[in-house]
């Protein structure tokens, strides 16, 4: 059976979900028909849910449209798993740190289905590929952090969740052929890194390494990301993956000193 069908699932909070999640880049703002047709629902009930919605504060409604949009209280809770991320608060000051030290764009990410999301990102102040802004999710089987996730995991995991990838080749230099993908993940699982070139942004050159929990378990992915004009894969294996490595174990074995939690003006120990 499964989970949506337990008598202790409440269908109309889903349904209340999935109107916010209707909200992206490509449906920036909806009236009620276009709210019914992209959530599969009836205009009588996208009217009370996107009603309800907007005396909630988490949609806002123009007066002369009539099209709804997220409203800024929408973005409450995930500001707010940023803020109880543990791991992310303990990760931050090590992440600035890496980031200052090599001049280049650091990013944490955690595994949410086939999908790496970027929780902690610091880019570089120098040169940025693209914006990625936090919160951003990027397929788990072409990026470096997903690879060194999944280099954490069973073999038969990876294979389970490279199979349910659709694995669409992005850029030329994406790789898809799962026998391959496995190479390169068993490499990484021997290495303690991955890396990716070029495979989800033409320019791009990242790596990472895989954070564990204290039953080493794979929870989350520690990288770097480069231009490909200014980093070759040599140079970079070479100067950039021993600083991840160091940073990976900093942030799994002794908590940020006060000098480092400084620039977040929070006390650890007064947080926890």
């Amino acid at each position: 059976m499964s989970r949506e069908d337990s008598s202790l699932f409440v269908q109309s909070l889903a349904t209340g979900l999935a109107v916010l999640d209707a909200f992206d880049a490509e449906h920036a703002s909806m009236n009620l028909p276009e709210i019914a047709q992209t959530v599969g629902i009836s205009r009588s009930a996208a009217q009370r849910f996107a009603y309800t919605l907007e005396a909630l504060g988490l949609l806002k409604k123009d007066a002369q449209s009539k099209r709804f949009s997220l409203s800024p209280k929408a973005l409450n809770v995930g500001y707010r798993y940023l803020q109880s991320n543990l791991l992310l608060e303990r990760a931050n000051p090590y992440l600035l740190d890496l980031n200052r030290v090599t001049g280049e764009t650091v990013n944490l990410a955690e595994p949410d289905g086939l999908n790496m999301v970027y929780i902690g990102r610091f880019p570089s102040p120098q040169r940025s590929i693209v914006h990625m802004p936090v919160g951003r999710q990027l397929p788990i089987y072409c990026t470096s952090a997903g690879r060194a996730y999944l280099s954490g995991l069973e073999d038969e995991r990876v294979l389970e969740i490279l199979e349910a990838s659709e694995r669409p080749r992005l850029t030329p230099n994406t790789v898809t052929d799962i026998d391959a993908l496995l190479a390169m993940i068993a490499a990484a699982r021997e290495s303690g890194f991955a890396y990716s070139i070029e495979e989800f942004y033409l320019g791009d050159l990242a790596l990472a390494v895989p954070l564990f929990d204290v039953r080493g378990r794979p929870v989350a992915a520690l990288n770097i990301s480069v231009s490909t004009a200014f980093w070759s894969l040599e140079k970079a294996l070479a100067e950039l993956v021993p600083q991840l490595l160091h940073t990976a174990n900093l942030i799994s074995t002794k908590r940020p000193n006060q000098k480092l939690m400084e620039p977040f003006h929070i006390g650890y120990g007064m947080a926890r």
